[in-house]
């Protein structure tokens, strides 16, 4: 029996409820994969975090390179991996950072409890870095395998793609979706006779918008172009609603910078607004040059300390941490 090339799954003709169903055994792609690729409709599957640790975990008994992949906007949760291997931290899609953005500073400021080799920014799109990351790959692999990790929509599988379009002749085309869940098991991709790039399932970041939105509100949230800071100057009390998702209720003397996908709109109003009374509201304080995180979203950057009231929706998690930026 054989996997399909573009999500990993065993190929079966038997039930079409679950994943792997094709209508012919010999087809190299399952029909989710096919209706995913030709049409853009997605079935969603079922699956829990269990099933991508349990693979997370079998991967850390190896002493095999990682490529732990992320970006701008999910930079959290990485410390919580099981991880033993020396791993190089990928920072996807540099396309979408702010432009006046400073690749040297970030880099020496970000530090994880992990076994960190090298650390380096790419983009698939317009080849950035990915000379530097290929050359880094085979300076640090252990042996032929390489696996790339990371959380759902990272960009794991269109890196992997790139890179096989760059330097392999072997056939191959990975499933990609903004949806959760494309990936579904481990697919091996091999570039050349001395390195195989091991895909594996976007891990789910619990709480995270990008687990309960539909794909037109995940069209809004995923950020398509350059990600332009959003700041507001806080003199007086006010509110602050980001798109329908975020209600910031702020008491003045601050300013705040909001980086999320710009196709989200920003409303500021100065008297009582009944807007947005649907959320989960949550009271916090917050130091200054902290950051209010919200899962799957972004962040807002507080340049001074505050007590801060917002609603979030009910499914969807926050944390504060240190700026990043």
């Amino acid at each position: 029996m054989t996997n399909c090339l573009g999500c990993g799954a065993k190929l079966q003709n038997v039930d079409v409820s679950k994943p792997g169903y094709t209508k012919k055994l010999d087809n190299k792609f399952c029909e989710r994969c096919f209706q995913i690729k030709h049409y853009n409709k997605y079935s969603f599957v079922n699956k829990s975090n269990d099933d991508y640790l349990k693979i997370v975990n079998d991967i850390s008994k190896t002493n095999d390179l990682v490529i732990l992949v992320t970006d701008f906007l999910n930079l959290y949760n990485l410390d919580s991996l099981n991880l033993d291997n020396p791993i190089l931290l990928v920072f996807t899609k540099r396309d979408l950072f702010p432009r006046n953005f400073d690749e040297d500073y970030f880099l020496k400021k970000l530090n994880y409890n992990l076994n960190i080799v090298s650390k380096l920014f790419v983009c698939s799109k317009n080849n950035y870095n990915l000379d530097l990351l290929y050359k880094k790959i085979n300076e640090y692999k252990k042996s032929e395998n390489v696996y790339v990790v990371g959380y759902t929509n990272a960009g794991k599988s269109t890196l992997i793609n790139k890179m096989i379009k760059n330097y392999s002749s072997m056939e191959g085309n990975i499933t990609t979706s903004v949806l959760p869940s494309t990936t579904l098991d481990l697919i091996e991709n091999r570039i050349n006779d001395d390195l195989v790039l091991i895909d594996t399932p976007g891990l789910l970041d619990e709480g995270s918008m990008i687990l309960s939105a539909d794909g037109k509100l995940l069209d809004k949230i995923i950020p398509k172009k350059e990600i332009r800071p959003i700041v507001f100057q806080i003199k007086v009390k006010q509110t602050i609603l980001i798109d329908k998702l975020i209600r910031l209720d702020l008491n003045g003397d601050n300013n705040i910078i909001i980086y999320t996908s710009n196709a989200l709109a920003c409303e500021r109003f100065y008297n009582n607004v009944d807007k947005l009374n649907d959320l989960k509201f949550y009271d916090v304080d917050i130091k200054a040059n902290q950051d209010l995180v919200i899962k799957g979203i972004g962040f807002i950057k507080f340049k001074k300390s505050c007590k801060l009231h917002f609603g979030i929706p009910l499914d969807v998690k926050y944390l504060i941490r240190e700026s990043i930026v």
